[in-house]
């Protein structure tokens, strides 16, 4: 599988009492993911995007919260001149589920302006 296999599927919702992804299962679709994407304590998904201006960070941060309200699984974004910093994890399990990396491989099939 890669991040387009990711990208093609849909987010699905997290019952309570779920595990977090971790070990083998983490690593593989870490890596599967790839694109600079990196997992924090491992119970966290963060990619930096860079762009030109706020104007262009602004619409791919719209572009971004679209495809969340879509999914219904929905990121963390900070924005800043030039900067959204996407960060995924399941808050009902405080961890990682397959739902975050779908949703993390999606982000990356957003056009930069």
């Amino acid at each position: 599988m890669s991040s387009c296999d990711l990208a093609s599927k849909t987010c699905v919702p997290c019952k309570g009492g779920t595990p977090p992804l971790q070990g083998d299962s983490l690593n593989q679709l870490t890596a599967e993911l790839g694109h600079g994407w990196q997992v924090v304590e491992g119970k966290k998904l963060e990619k930096l995007f860079t762009f030109r201006n706020f104007v262009d960070a602004l619409a791919f941060t719209n572009r971004v919260g679209a495809i969340a309200e879509q999914q219904g699984h929905h990121p963390d974004l900070q924005l800043s001149w030039g900067r959204v910093k996407v960060e995924l994890w399941t808050h009902k399990i405080g961890g990682l589920t397959d739902s975050d990396f779908i949703l993390a491989a999606k982000a990356d099939t957003v056009e930069k302006p």
